[in-house]
């Protein structure tokens, strides 16, 4: 039998728990429309590195599109409608991102997903994000769904609390995870990021976390 015959059929979803799995190369078909789509929303809202309200600054450079963004900074984590700094609303969300979000939800199992904020994540290598939940959405019936695009990473998924020991899961360029239900509140969080040169984004991963979150 010709080995290539079934090489275009995608590869099996992993689950990551209940109500979780990860779709392996789900994106990887409009990766470059999405990494044009990425450049026109840095272009309007520049990646930055914020603050917790702690005080530290986040190693992940970041930016968002969409009616509202996710923020940090001294008086806490939020969403807003604005651009804290071009005082400008945030970037429309393109019409990829948002097609390719619905689509990867409703495969996982979750239909009706309308995103409203799509925050745009890029690590360089060394960048890590610690173990946390996305509890800042008025909606927490709805799924959250992560795209990974450039250099591979390692995505840790724990449980509901902080202590609970985090499974290790490799991302590769064009992966989307989709986790809800059950799910929905789980730690999870990003290994630092290894070095390496990626075809299309070079010493950089990007990641694309959709959420509906007012």
């Amino acid at each position: 039998m010709d080995a290539d015959l079934f090489s275009d059929l995608p590869a099996p979803e992993i689950s990551l728990g209940e109500g979780a799995v990860l779709l392996p190369g789900f994106a990887a078909g409009i990766a470059e429309e999405l990494i044009v789509g990425i450049e026109q929303v840095v272009a309007q809202s520049p990646l930055r590195h914020m603050a917790t309200p702690g005080g530290f600054r986040m190693s992940v450079g970041m930016s968002n599109c969409g009616e509202a963004g996710w923020i940090t900074d001294r008086k806490g984590y939020r969403y807003d409608r604005i651009d804290p700094l071009t005082a400008e609303p945030w970037p429309l969300m393109p019409i990829a991102f948002h097609t390719l979000a619905v689509q990867a939800a409703a495969s996982a199992g979750y239909q009706g997903f309308f995103p409203d904020a799509c925050l745009v994540n890029c690590y360089q290598p060394g960048a890590r994000m610690s173990l946390h939940q996305d509890k800042n959405e008025k909606d927490g019936t709805a799924p959250i769904v992560s795209v990974s695009l450039g250099l591979p990473a390692i995505f840790m998924f724990g449980g509901l609390q902080r202590g609970d020991r985090a499974r290790r899961y490799p991302l590769n360029h064009g992966d989307v995870a989709v986790w809800g239900g059950p799910s929905r509140f789980h730690f999870h969080g990003v290994a630092p990021l290894k070095d390496g040169d990626h075809f299309l984004l070079g010493h950089r991963r990007i990641n694309l976390t959709f959420r509906q979150a007012l």
